[in-house]
């Protein structure tokens, strides 16, 4: 027998076979990993002044729509509220010497009240504390008297005709008056009965009157 020991035929090709294998598992390795630097390879970053001039477009396309919306809805409000009731506006009251005090929230164009003269006026009636306890409105039909000659309070006469630093109203006019007791009801109240009256005596009266024209 030689002194060179050999494998046997079965040993060799399974030896063989173990190697095809860890090469074949060698080079699944070398893909993967190949595979996966390609996938974690960083992607190149968009210029900063993209983002920053979308942006811009993005917020001046949003002004623009809120522009048009509110334009829009500012339209159709005009178009269901009458132009008076827009032009109406808070004020202060003024107080005259006589302790009566007025605002103009709509300043009229018509026919000027002057003494006698024969008009229409919607009104709502509060007291202090804000309760109505009378309105024209309500029974949609607007009162009729003479002016200045003593068919109403003496504070309507005073705040429609106008005296003591008031102007006179003028058909189409909206006025708030504040009248002290003496020029409204005074001492004696209004609408009392059972020991409980509507306007209670020495009460502080605001109107807002409207003066429709001439009846």
């Amino acid at each position: 027998m030689s002194s060179t020991s050999t494998l046997p035929a079965s040993a060799a090709y399974t030896a063989h076979n173990l190697q095809l294998k860890l090469r074949k598992q060698n080079s699944q390795i070398k893909q993967f990993f190949q595979f996966i630097s390609l996938r974690t390879k960083p992607r190149p970053q968009k210029p900063y002044i993209f983002f920053a001039s979308l942006l811009s477009t993005r917020r001046k396309t949003s002004f623009a729509l809120t522009g048009f919306f509110q334009a829009s809805f500012l339209d159709l409000f005009s178009l269901f509220v009458p132009s008076s009731v827009l032009a109406e506006q808070d004020c202060t009251l003024t107080v005259c010497a006589s302790g009566l005090a007025f605002c103009d929230r709509i300043v009229g164009s018509g026919t000027e009240a002057t003494k006698g003269l024969l008009i229409k006026a919607h009104y709502v009636g509060r007291l202090e504390n804000g309760k109505v306890f009378d309105s024209s409105y309500d029974r949609g039909k607007p009162i009729t008297f003479r002016v200045g000659v003593g068919e109403v309070i003496k504070g309507w006469d005073q705040g429609i005709l106008g005296g003591e630093g008031i102007p006179p109203m003028l058909a189409g006019g909206k006025r708030t008056l504040k009248l002290p007791p003496e020029l409204g009801y005074g001492m004696r109240g209004a609408g009392c009965k059972g020991g409980t009256c509507i306007i209670p005596p020495d009460s502080s009266l605001l109107f807002d009157v409207e003066f429709i024209g001439k009846a």
